[in-house]
C-alpha cells in the first residue's frame, strides 16, 4: 500500500508522519487489497485551531473517504482511521456474502 501524506499550510513533523503511517498501515488487517492511501492534514480554521485529517483509500473498484476535525492531528487521524475501519469491515462482509451466494 502506498501512503502519501500532504500537509496544507504547515510542515508536518516526522513524529506526526510516523504516527499517520502506523495508523493507516493498521487498516490492512481489515482489508488486504488496499492500493493507495492519501492523507491530507490541514487547518480548518487557523484562529480556532481546528485541525482536519482526511484519508482517501483506494481499493479495487471503490474509493473510501473519511474526514475528521478536532483540536489535535493525532485525534483527527485516529478518528478517521476508525471510520475507515468500519467501512472496510462492511465492504469485506458484503464481498464475502456475495461470494457465498454465488456458490
Amino acid at each position: 500500500m502506498n501512503i502519501s501524506i500532504t500537509a496544507r499550510k504547515f510542515k508536518a513533523r516526522e513524529t506526526l508522519k510516523e504516527f499517520v503511517n502506523s495508523e493507516v498501515s493498521s487498516l490492512q488487517k481489515f482489508f488486504d487489497n488496499i492500493l493507495d492511501a492519501d492523507v491530507i492534514l490541514s487547518y480548518q480554521n487557523i484562529h480556532d485551531g481546528e485541525k482536519c485529517a482526511e484519508i482517501i483509500l483506494q481499493v479495487p473498484g471503490q474509493i473510501l473517504t473519511a474526514k475528521e476535525e478536532s483540536d489535535d492531528f493525532t485525534k483527527s487521524v485516529s478518528a478517521a482511521v476508525e471510520k475507515l475501519s468500519r467501512q472496510l469491515e462492511k465492504l469485506k462482509n458484503k464481498r464475502v456474502a456475495r461470494k457465498k451466494n454465488e456458490d
